[in-house]
């Protein structure tokens, strides 16, 4: 099996990416820039975290045209494991691959700092290592991390079990003091219909090493990868 992680211009944590899967996941990895179709035969496609085009525009707008986003799309289509972290979750929404959008956060300022978010489904290829109802410690980083879609899309999403984390308390309580950025439902990830594409906004690979202080974030990495060892 191999993990891809896409480079755009202005990507800053395609290497913690990178180093979490390579050095820590113990499993083959390897950078694909953004000019390029070739995803080189992965089995599973990272769109990192950072600013992708200097989220000009808005965040994503511009890295959706990206050559390597119209193989990722195909990617998916065809049952592919993509995951996208923080700006990542931006370019999957821009991109069609996920509903809804990411907007500004409700103080209109950055927030930095560790969140519990509660797993709501492990009946997926990036969750099959938790257990429902688990509260995991995860930092997030991001000024646009507000998730909006209309009501028919909300109730899509919570009537298909999509919505994969929220904001929660670390007793695991979902409360409004618990959302650090007024996402709709306390949601900190979606995944699409065929539950192959999640986008998340806290950054797994912040929390995946005791030297950055928690490894509950691992259990996303160790979940992608227990699955593509059992095909």
């Amino acid at each position: 099996m191999k993990f891809g992680v896409l480079v755009f211009p202005g990507s800053n944590c395609d290497h913690d990416a990178f180093w979490t899967l390579q050095k820590v996941a113990k499993q083959p990895a390897t950078m694909l820039w953004h000019e390029s179709h070739d995803l080189e035969g992965c089995d599973a496609i990272v769109v990192p975290g950072g600013f992708a085009y200097g989220d000009y525009l808005r965040t994503g707008a511009i890295a959706k045209f990206s050559p390597v986003m119209e193989s990722v799309r195909k990617f998916a289509a065809s049952g592919g494991l993509v995951l996208g972290i923080c700006n990542g979750f931006q370019i999957l929404c821009e991109s069609g691959l996920l509903p809804g959008a990411l907007i500004r956060n409700i103080g209109l300022k950055y927030i930095c700092k560790p969140v519990q978010v509660r797993v709501e489904s492990t009946d997926t290829p990036f969750t099959n290592a938790c257990r429902k109802s688990e509260v995991l410690t995860i930092p997030i980083g991001h000024m646009e991390g507000n998730y909006f879609c209309d009501a028919a899309i909300l109730q899509e999403l919570q009537s298909g079990n999509r919505i994969i984390f929220r904001y929660c308390s670390p007793s695991g309580v979902i409360t409004a003091d618990a959302n650090p950025n007024g996402s709709l439902d306390n949601i900190a990830g979606i995944c699409n219909q065929g539950r192959n594409v999640l986008g998340m906004m806290p950054h797994p690979e912040r929390a995946s090493e005791p030297e950055l202080g928690g490894t509950e974030g691992f259990k996303i990495f160790e979940s992608l990868a227990g699955v593509l060892a059992e095909t």
